[in-house]
Order: C-alpha cells, then sequence, then structure tokens
C-alpha cells in the first residue's frame, strides 16, 4: 500500500521545449545551460528507443541526477515519487505527459524514483543527459540506481 500522494515535487524541473520547424524538418534545442542554471552539467548522453505500451524503470539513483528530454516522436507518461525522507515534499507523487504534441525536459534529482511508459502508437526517443557516468570512469564503478522494477511489494506502481 502506498502512503504517496499528488503534489508537487520539491527538485524537479520541467521545462517545455520548443519546436522550430521548416521545410527540412524540425530542430528541439535539448540543452542550454544559460536557461536551466549552471548546477546542472551533463557528464554524458545517451538516447533509447521505447516501444509503444512499454515502460522502463521505475528506478531512483542516490547520486545522480536525470536530465531527460521527451521530444517524440510518441507521447510518454513520466511518473516520479519523492522517495527522499528530508524533502519538504517527501511521498508527493506527480505524473506528466511529454512528447511529440509537448515535448520537454525534466530534470529529475537524487532519491526521486521515476518511471516513464510510452502511450503513444508508435516508438518513441528519449535523450538523457545525466550528470554522473553509467558505472564511473571507465565503467569500473558501481551503477548508482536502484531499481524498484519487477519488485511485487514495491509502492512504486505504474499502470
Amino acid at each position: 500500500m502506498s502512503n504517496f500522494k499528488s503534489g508537487e515535487i520539491e527538485g524537479i524541473i520541467i521545462k517545455d521545449l520548443v519546436r522550430y520547424d521548416d521545410s527540412r524538418g524540425w530542430l528541439i534545442e535539448l540543452f542550454r545551460r544559460d536557461t536551466i542554471g549552471e548546477n546542472i552539467f551533463p557528464e554524458m548522453s545517451y538516447i533509447s528507443l521505447t516501444y509503444p505500451g512499454v515502460t522502463r524503470g521505475p528506478h531512483e539513483h542516490m547520486e545522480q541526477t536525470d536530465y531527460l528530454c521527451f521530444a517524440g516522436p510518441s507521447t510518454f507518461r513520466l511518473l516520479l515519487w519523492d522517495n527522499r525522507r528530508e524533502s519538504t515534499t517527501h511521498n508527493n507523487k506527480m505524473s506528466l505527459e511529454a512528447g511529440e504534441n509537448n515535448p520537454r525536459t525534466v530534470i529529475i534529482p537524487p532519491g526521486v524514483v521515476h518511471a516513464y511508459k510510452n502511450i503513444g502508437g508508435k516508438p518513441g526517443l528519449v535523450v538523457n543527459l545525466p550528470d554522473r557516468l553509467y558505472a564511473g570512469w571507465g565503467k569500473k564503478e558501481k551503477v548508482d540506481e536502484i531499481q524498484h522494477e519487477g519488485d511485487p511489494e514495491s509502492p512504486f506502481k505504474v499502470d
């Protein structure tokens, strides 16, 4: 049973993206340090493709901040749970849609559990610009991730 309640989550930054269309296609600026803040700086980047109906997560990081970019060509439901005991919004949960019709970035601080599901009808792309290297320098360190996926006792449910 979950004690989470709907509400804003401290430290989550949601930024709508602007899509510039022309005869060649479109362009979206995913990261501009001058509009996000000096404390946010990617250490690496990756892109993933998620098929319709598929969920990634839920999981959380102890130290890593994720900078997720949803620009299309599908729509995702992003779910967030504040699992940080010291947070003023501890036990809050959020749900939002992002992707083709509402491109946006979402910055997720450590300790906030997150998952996303492709709720559109076609494969969708998500770009992440985290502030930590996956598995550290040379992939020789422990991965900073706590998986809640597949745990039947987890309070973090994706529907």
